[in-house]
């Protein structure tokens, strides 16, 4: 059982809002005391939002959480983070993602090759010889079974950079991507629905192994994370912030891709889930996810308590968490949000 160690990271999750209002959201976020600044890949572009908040704040850390990887190309995707890069001083966390074929033919109209893990691995290596060529002025070459790259001339090459290792953290469920992540990545965005059996038996092992195959250790992957928060100043409060809680996990646990956590987890609703969803029962759904889940998939606790609560559960598993707040009372008590952030952080 892994012990507490020490005080975590506590990352602010801008949501869905046009990139300019990014401005204002890290001046509120750094005021509160968070240490980074994500950003996601939803309604809006993930990368416009981290200029306006690396202009407003550029104390903070910074990062998308992530960013569709497939639909861009490997250099178009290395000279988003190497401007980024930048423009940060070097405090900018470059988050990838996979997604899913549907989205990737469907939405993006992008290249899927079926094999996603290995399809990434490929797209790391290939970024990271752009990068190469950028700093040391190599020529670029990289070829492999999904891409190919041979060409830079000067015109096109925007040169060295003074923080030119670029942190590349991916976001996966699963034991493929946490491999992945072992084997190469710098840090590892864990799915908020996931559970501590989860992280100890299919996460952490796998990417335990393949960083030891490559001579490296779990030390070396940043484990970040949000959570799901059912806290209040009165039991009333932490009752009513079970319900959408409880709505979100429906939704995730009828998707097939996400039945890793519940066998971990020693859940038997996920087809239940499944059946109800292709009948379109989606207000029915919440019902069929039982207390117990609310308990190991988030954290239960009054607002004074939810800090100890929060590093009582993932002891030394993760070091960077943020909260899936779902409306929770402490988004609206800014008081009380700026001490748990601090007693998080010590």
């Amino acid at each position: 059982m892994l012990l507490y160690a020490g005080g975590m990271k506590v990352d602010y999750y801008y949501p869905p809002a046009p990139p300019e209002h990014a401005f204002e959201a890290a001046t509120d976020a750094a005021a509160l005391g968070y240490d980074g600044f994500f950003t996601a890949e939803t309604q809006f572009d993930p990368f416009l939002p981290i200029t306006h908040a690396a202009k407003a704040q550029p104390d903070l850390e910074f990062g998308t959480a992530i960013a569709v990887a497939f639909p861009r190309s490997p250099t178009v995707m290395a000279m988003t983070a190497w401007d980024l890069a930048r423009q940060t001083s070097g405090k900018f966390m470059l988050g990838l993602g996979t997604q899913v074929r549907g989205h990737i033919v469907r939405r993006f109209s992008s290249f899927w090759a079926g094999k996603p893990a290995p399809q990434l691995r490929e797209y790391i290596e290939a970024m990271r010889a752009v990068w190469e060529s950028w700093q040391n002025g190599v020529p670029l070459k990289y070829e492999g079974e999904f891409y190919k790259l041979s060409l830079m001339t000067p015109f096109f090459n925007p040169g060295p950079i003074p923080n030119p290792d670029v942190p590349v953290y991916i976001a996966g469920v699963g034991p493929y991507l946490s491999a992945l992540a072992g084997e190469m990545c710098d840090g590892f965005h864990v799915h908020p629905f996931h559970t501590i059996p989860y992280l100890d038996e299919i996460v952490l092992p796998n990417m335990g192994k393949a960083a030891t195959d490559a001579g490296r250790s779990l030390d070396d992957i940043e484990m970040v994370t949000t959570v799901f928060i059912m806290t209040g100043h009165t039991e009333e409060e932490i009752e009513q912030a079970k319900e959408p809680v409880r709505q979100q996990i429906s939704f995730y646990a009828s998707t097939p891709s996400y039945r890793s956590v519940l066998e971990a987890s020693g859940w038997d609703f996920g087809e239940k889930l499944t059946a109800m969803s292709k009948r379109g029962e989606w207000d029915k759904m919440p019902a069929a996810v039982p207390d117990s889940a609310l308990e190991g998939a988030g954290v239960i606790a009054p607002i004074e308590g939810l800090a100890d609560a929060i590093k009582k559960r993932y002891g030394d598993r993760v070091q960077r968490v943020g909260f899936y707040s779902l409306g929770s009372v402490l988004m609206d008590d800014l008081d009380a949000l700026k001490q748990v952030i601090a007693d998080l952080q010590s």
